[in-house]
């Protein structure tokens, strides 16, 4: 058996993090001296809880089965990327308390080209999601690779906009490969796969446990050149995510909000500690010595060519939703014509329904 095999069976042993697995490795040289390791040698590990050290032992009885989806994994579609070789990202191998073993579905991001991660609340608003997605595209369209976390709301609409346009975008999980959470980005995640890759440190069949979304932070944060936060409440695991990227020395950039918003309330906090105010891609380009192909210019729909009740109530609308009642209450048309006139402002690209009866103007 090859070191690697002896790697992907350390790698099944519960609740054994990486940074543990590293020492170990350091104590013994070698993964398979791991696995003949004798319970008074692991006792003789100080930094091994007796937890720990119990379930290595336990886990010795299936190294067999693990060698045996160990070669299966190939015929999955999946990659068993190891820091025995020369694909794992130089990006996280310069840091502590990596994973050993990465696994992956389609490819890693490139060491040669910049990475951003965007990442942000899962009940994002309609206007964080936006953001993020146009943020994503022109990040994308300059050439670089997007990196997020699959999960709803910003995370989502950043892969969105990568892939939109035609761009590379890489999700990090928190549960094993085979194993897409939330459902409901199952053909989100096809596409990354196809366009990028989905990556995670954790076995396949492992759950997404609410613990292990902390560890995929760091790998989030660690692919990445600089991490931005687009929409992120007082307390929520992007601000975590945030500062795990400063210990990496990475640079922070945040999305700012309304002050009465709290999900800008991390993000104007971020903002206050010092990280980066994002207000358009080339706040990052620059950064990254890359340009926009845009040039710098943010295309938007202007008003002209509006008749006059149309403009009435495009002029009520902004980027919070408001309810149709209170639209008629500001523009002071009927309740049938205002209607009428936000259907048009729909068909014509000027404004969203968000949710029943509620509209916003359509962000860029």
């Amino acid at each position: 058996m090859t070191e690697k095999e002896y790697l992907y069976w350390l790698c099944h042993v519960p609740g054994l993090r990486a940074e543990k697995m590293e020492r170990l490795l350091n104590e013994t040289g070698g993964f398979r001296s791991i696995y003949y390791m004798k319970e008074q040698e692991l006792k003789a590990c100080h930094f091994l809880t007796a937890r720990e050290r119990g379930a290595i032992l336990s886990e010795k009885r299936n190294l067999e089965s693990c060698t045996e989806e160990y070669h299966r994994l190939r015929e999955r579609g999946i990659d068993f990327i190891t820091i025995y070789d020369s694909g794992y990202p130089e990006r996280l191998r310069e840091l502590p308390g990596m994973p050993l073993g990465l696994f992956v579905k389609g490819r890693l991001p490139e060491d040669q080209r910049p990475s951003a991660a965007v990442i942000g609340a899962r009940g994002c608003s309609y206007y964080g999601r936006e953001e993020a997605r146009y943020l994503s595209r022109e990040l994308a369209r300059a050439g670089v690779q997007v990196v997020s976390g699959l999960a709803l709301g910003i995370d989502g609409a950043g892969h969105g906009g990568a892939l939109e346009a035609g761009g590379d975008t890489y999700g990090i999980l928190g549960c094993g490969i085979d194993i897409c959470y939330p459902r409901e980005h199952t053909e989100l995640a096809e596409r990354i796969g196809l366009q990028g890759g989905l990556i995670t440190e954790f076995v396949p069949k492992t759950p997404p446990y609410p613990a292990n979304f902390p560890l995929r932070n760091r790998i989030i944060s660690g692919l990445s050149d600089l991490v931005i936060v687009v929409e992120a409440r007082k307390r929520s695991g992007s601000l975590i995510t945030a500062g795990l990227a400063l210990e990496q020395g990475r640079d922070v950039f945040a999305v700012p909000g309304r002050v009465t918003d709290p999900l800008s309330a991390g993000c104007n906090e971020l903002i206050q500690s010092g990280a980066g105010l994002l207000m358009t891609p080339e706040d990052v380009l620059s950064l990254l010595g890359m340009k926009s192909e845009k040039n710098g210019k943010i295309m938007k729909k202007t008003e002209n060519g509006l008749v006059k009740n149309e403009k009435m109530v495009y002029s009520c609308l902004d980027l919070q939703p408001k309810h149709l009642e209170q639209i008629v209450t500001e523009s002071g048309l009927p309740a049938g014509e205002c209607t009428a006139v936000l259907l048009k402002l729909e068909l014509d690209g000027f404004a969203v329904q968000t949710s029943n009866q509620y509209y916003v103007r359509k962000f860029r």
